[in-house]
């Protein structure tokens, strides 16, 4: 359900695209190093824009080094590192951890139980190190599965359960900008559920899976209904993030929350279009 949350690259200057990257890969590497190689595996770029937005808030001490990897296993790259790298790190493999809980208990996905295994360990010292987080992503995915489980069409309520989610993994700290955050996650993780949705509806319809937009997809506007639902959940957020005196990589952090949250859309958009005209043009042979 994650990978929206990402940069727009032409739109953002050089410099800013290398800070970035060092950011992502600063996490990278914390996941390495704290959870292994299965903990490297669920990096997203979600959390990379967490780690920007909470250090430009908190002023975070950040370290910059230099390592290879084994993507970049010729040249040393540069990666930020900082305290709020670490806490994001373990919201990562806790997200998976009970992702993989999911697929076992669903699906008796063999990879699922495997993961969640392998986890089970570091993702115990997690929840005693952050224990409101953990509760929060765990009643809330519960909650999940059972309006999953009752093939739920309110489609605000469903969407509303994962922005629940979010809100709680910006609160790295309990201070006067907790509402501001709680809204920032709340209306993010709203337009993360439903650009999911809306990607996945094809296949799901294809597959016969829930998916709560089923119920408005044969209408004339649903197209429109869906843009603006995201749109309205996009300005909410972006809302709240100017509330926040966020100055260090502001341009990042509005590149991200004003474009890049839209490459995914943009690139199904273009697909489907493609596909409509290629079917066109097969009916007219």
């Amino acid at each position: 359900m994650f990978g929206y949350v990402m940069i727009d690259k032409p739109e953002l200057k050089v410099k800013d695209y290398y800070k970035y990257k060092a950011y992502y890969c600063g996490l990278c590497r914390m996941l390495k190093e704290k959870y292994g190689f299965l903990g490297q595996m669920t990096l997203t770029y979600d959390m990379t824009f967490a780690i920007v937005l909470l250090t430009s808030l908190y002023e975070s001490d950040t370290a910059l080094s230099k390592h290879h990897c084994i993507v970049h296993p010729v040249q040393k790259h540069e990666m930020l590192q900082n305290e709020i790298t670490e806490y994001t790190a373990a919201m990562n493999v806790i997200l998976a951890y009970y992702h993989f809980e999911d697929d076992w208990k669903d699906d008796k996905s063999l990879s699922g139980l495997a993961g969640s295994a392998l986890l089970n360990r570091k993702v115990r010292n997690i929840i005693r190190q952050y224990p409101v987080q953990s509760d929060a992503i765990r009643n809330s995915l519960k909650q999940l599965q059972q309006y999953e489980a009752e093939r739920a069409t309110d489609i605000d309520l469903v969407s509303g359960c994962f922005g629940r989610l979010m809100e709680e993994l910006f609160l790295y700290r309990k201070d006067h900008w907790e509402p501001t955050l709680r809204r920032l996650g709340f209306y993010l993780g709203k337009f993360i559920y439903l650009m999911d949705a809306y990607e996945d509806l094809p296949e799901d319809l294809k597959e016969n899976r829930y998916n709560p937009l089923r119920s408005v997809c044969e209408q004339e506007d649903y197209e429109e209904r869906c843009y603006q639902m995201m749109l309205m959940m996009m300005g909410e957020c972006s809302a709240e993030f100017e509330k926040l005196p966020c100055l260090l990589d502001a341009d990042i952090l509005r590149n991200i929350l004003y474009s890049g949250v839209w490459a995914k859309y943009n690139k199904i958009q273009k697909k489907r279009k493609e596909e409509r005209e290629q079917n066109h043009d097969n009916g007219s042979l």
